[in-house]
């Protein structure tokens, strides 16, 4: 996809009505509140000496980054969104921490989903509607992701 092609994604996500129930789109997965698009994904890293990985990763940030010049030319500079601390959220709410019995913070979504392979977001606010820009990767041997989000969620 080239950048206009991920301009327009993003605008049609933004005006699309959000769903009732959790599932996949034609461009990602959706679900009340929110639609994320996976804009561009990389091939696996299974026969990688960590060199392609290296240059993909560099290339998806730059992606990323040159996408959130242009929003930001709409709609002003970004908020940068860490979920890595969201993340251990998720983490001890799933598993539990065993020194208090459990964590009961439910996470709601598209957050609970980001944190678990986005490390952080550039993020705005606009018309009532959140709008994210991450890069994703589950696993060193899987692909990368851009990622767009457009939620009514507020982040947690």
């Amino acid at each position: 996809m080239s950048t206009a092609e991920h301009l327009a994604a993003i605008d049609l996500l933004r005006a699309r009505e959000f769903p009732v129930v959790h599932g996949r789109s034609e461009r990602g997965s959706q679900g009340p509140g929110y639609h994320i698009a996976e804009l561009l994904t990389s091939d696996p890293f299974w026969d990688d000496d960590g060199t392609r990985w290296e240059a993909t990763e560099d290339q998806y940030e730059a992606e990323r980054d040159g996408l959130a010049v242009l929003l930001a030319d709409r709609w002003g500079p970004p908020q940068t969104f860490s979920l890595q601390s969201l993340f251990e959220r998720v983490v001890d709410t799933d598993f539990g921490d065993l020194a208090d019995g459990g964590a009961d913070e439910e996470i709601p979504e598209p957050w609970a989903q980001l944190s678990a392979s986005v490390p952080d977001l550039h993020l705005w606010r606009v018309e009532g509607r959140w709008i994210a820009l991450g890069v994703s990767q589950w696993d060193k041997e899987q692909p990368f992701q851009l990622l767009a989000v457009v939620t009514e969620t507020d982040p947690p």
